[in-house]
């Protein structure tokens, strides 16, 4: 009986010490979710977690590839769930094109610490350089740059000679993203445009720098199309094609504090390139500078578009012009490099403009300048409180005003052409 008695502790002892080391079951949540980030030296996707590049195989002196290390942050953090972040830290990692689809299991930030140096050989490149797609909840934010090294590729652009020509790769292109914000951060020398926004809604720029020669080709700061409930604000732009261009399909764009030049402006448009184009809708630009810009405030269409569509209620207000040529314009044949056809079909309506507030210098004599279409006039334009003066020799102040219908209140008077 004693003996029994032995057995039967011994057995209690060793389920006992089975069950303090053995590992713990995972329910069923837990079983469903990845090993948490801080499990390994580079991090690993999991509620919540970080992804050093540095640390997946990235080197930050500017020469060697770190695609791999890229992708493969990426590839982890839209696995995890709960916040997930891709820290790039000090230093200079030269990447190729990087395509970074959704959708993903939780929330993505990209801290940009160091600077992401986009690879020079066209030949890697089918579309664009940094490309997300179908993302929700997207941060991307830091002191760092993205640094497209468009110099070294300028030279291939051709689409100053061709109405088709071959797109250089985009910096930065966020397709199907919601509720996103890009903070901080820095776009340089872009081999063609430095951020296009397509199909986003909900998303926020601000405090960025944009950055380009001005006579580097195509290298448009921010565009937007087809996008809604977009925010620019304290940004700063200097390119050379327009700081903000603002394509069909957009509508509830707000610009406030963004600061312009050298650069074509901000732009609405081009419209009417394309077939199918949607509606543009609105568009408020407000409290804003433009410095030594080719043009000021402007909205484009082709003379010849192809399908009907219309830009209404567009608003700018407190905009400061400072030696700008054309401050104010409404160009209804546009035709870059007369590499279109200028037939007067126009089928683009442009309705319920207003120009309040604007004031500072023009370098040209025509301060303002709406050449509205014969077939469709400009309708509900509004100037108000508009004095920007030419400040140069022989000419005066002047105001072009051709098929455009509306009012003029508090203006100077060489510019009350209404």
């Amino acid at each position: 009986m004693a003996f029994i008695k032995v057995l039967f502790l011994l057995a209690v002892v060793c389920v006992a010490a089975h069950a303090k080391y053995a590992p713990k079951e995972k329910d069923s949540k837990e079983a469903e979710s990845p090993t948490p980030a801080a499990d390994g030296p580079a991090g690993a996707s999991g509620p919540g977690g970080s992804l050093d590049i540095s640390k997946l195989g990235g080197t930050g002196d500017g020469k060697t590839d770190s695609t791999k290390a890229m992708t493969d942050a990426w590839t982890k953090a839209c696995a995890g769930t709960g916040k997930q972040t891709i820290l790039i830290p000090k230093g200079d990692y030269l990447i190729g094109p990087i395509n970074m689809d959704g959708p993903c299991k939780g929330e993505i930030t990209i801290q940009l610490d160091g600077n992401l140096l986009g690879s020079t050989d066209l030949t890697k490149y089918k579309r664009n350089w940094i490309e997300i797609t179908h993302v929700d909840n997207l941060e991307i934010s830091g002191k760092g740059k993205l640094d497209g090294q468009g110099p070294a590729v300028w030279s291939s652009n051709s689409c100053a000679k061709k109405y088709d020509c071959k797109i250089l790769p985009n910096s930065l292109v966020l397709n199907f993203v919601k509720k996103g914000l890009v903070s901080g951060i820095s776009l340089i020398n872009a081999k063609f445009f430095h951020m296009n926004v397509f199909m986003c809604e909900d998303v926020t720029i601000e405090d960025v720098t944009i950055t380009a020669p001005g006579d580097s080709p195509n290298t448009d700061g921010i565009h937007i199309g087809d996008s809604s409930k977009i925010s620019i604000t304290r940004t700063t732009i200097g390119t050379g094609d327009d700081c903000i261009s603002i394509g069909p399909g957009s509508k509830g764009i707000n610009i406030t504090g963004v600061t312009c030049g050298p650069g074509h402006g901000i732009s609405v448009g081009s419209l009417g390139r394309y077939k199918d184009e949607k509606d543009v809708t609105d568009i408020n630009v407000k409290d804003c500078t433009l410095k030594k810009t080719s043009n000021g405030v402007r909205i484009k269409s082709y003379e010849d578009a192809p399908s009907v569509l219309t830009a209404s209620n567009l608003n700018y207000e407190n905009i400061n012009m400072e030696d700008v040529a054309n401050p104010i314009i409404i160009d209804m044949k546009y035709c870059p490099n007369k590499i279109c056809t200028s037939n007067g079909n126009s089928k683009v309506t442009i309705k319920d403009v207003t120009f309040k507030n604007i004031t500072g210098t023009s370098s040209t004599p025509e301060a303002v300048s709406l050449l509205c279409s014969d077939k469709l006039p400009c309708s509900g334009v509004q100037l108000n409180d508009v004095k920007v003066e030419y400040k140069g020799t022989n000419n005066k102040t002047m105001a072009v005003c051709n098929n455009a219908k509306g009012t003029a209140t508090g203006c100077l008077k060489e510019l009350a052409c209404l």
